[in-house]
């Protein structure tokens, strides 16, 4: 299991929902926590709960679409507090409509935020991990990342992007031999409120994952340097049945419920 006490991670999109979760309990256990979110009052209210509890969470505004920010901060980050140990990727948003209705804007910020914002966290904090050859990169993809859902066309888009660059960038540091760890993490529906309406015909074995368990549960991952994590575990059967032909993964998708899964969606 990785020693996590007095290390650095940084948390994007850290303030709220599982991001929140994994930066408290990651503190809890000794880390120096690192967070970035866009929203100033979260921010505050993660900073007073931190202070409360004499917790070691420092928390920064960050636009993590914007790369000239994001290099600016990581710098930061570096000179006030030091190199950066573990980066996770948390930040995410979501539409929640099909194609058509998104409006282009809404399409743009998706894949801006959700994959774009990985290639400048990434490239930020990257160079500084190869120097020491030590480190690790977590990526907060989702289900929607391995199998395109009904309703959600840009996010699974930006979901595949994210899956693909965490590949290739696996990729690239197992060719240099390089001792820097990568986790990806693809959950079902979390109920933090951003997915809140959508619904699952099976919950006994596709589950709306609650947020504690999944923080809980990737941070372990984390720790016990895990490459992969799908959740729930039947989510991997998505890996088998792409041997298949796509008309059986059409029947059993829509078997299993996965293109009803946002008809009722509300978001925040």
């Amino acid at each position: 299991m990785k020693h996590i006490k007095n290390k650095i991670v940084l948390v994007t999109g850290g303030a709220s929902g599982i991001g929140r979760l994994m930066a408290l309990d990651l503190a809890e256990r000794g880390a120096k926590m690192v967070v970035w979110d866009i929203n100033p009052s979260t921010l505050k209210d993660l900073a007073d709960r931190a202070e409360q509890n004499s917790l070691f969470i420092k928390t920064f505004i960050c636009d993590v679409t914007d790369r000239e920010m994001v290099y600016r901060l990581a710098e930061k980050v570096e000179n006030e507090i030091g190199a950066v140990d573990v980066l996770i990727n948390n930040a995410g948003i979501v539409s929640g409509k099909t194609l058509l209705e998104t409006p282009d804007e809404k399409i743009i910020k998706s894949i801006n935020v959700n994959t774009l914002s990985l290639f400048w966290t990434c490239k930020a904090f990257l160079p500084s991990m190869l120097k020491r050859n030590t480190g690790n990169i977590v990526t907060i993809a989702s289900a929607a990342g391995i199998i395109g859902v009904s309703g959600l066309a840009d996010y699974s888009a930006s979901k595949f992007g994210a899956f693909g660059l965490h590949e290739a960038v696996r990729m690239e540091l197992r060719q240099k031999k390089s001792a820097i760890r990568t986790t990806i993490v693809c959950p079902f529906f979390i109920d933090t409120g951003m997915f809140s309406g959508v619904r699952t015909k099976f919950p006994f074995l596709l589950p709306i994952l609650k947020s504690e368990y999944a923080a809980k549960t990737i941070v372990k991952a984390v720790l016990n340097n895990r490459q992969r994590l799908v959740m729930p575990r039947f989510a991997y059967s998505v890996f088998l049945l792409r041997l298949f032909p796509t008309t059986i993964l059409d029947v059993m998708a829509d078997f299993f419920g996965v293109n009803q899964a946002m008809d009722e969606f509300k978001g925040r």
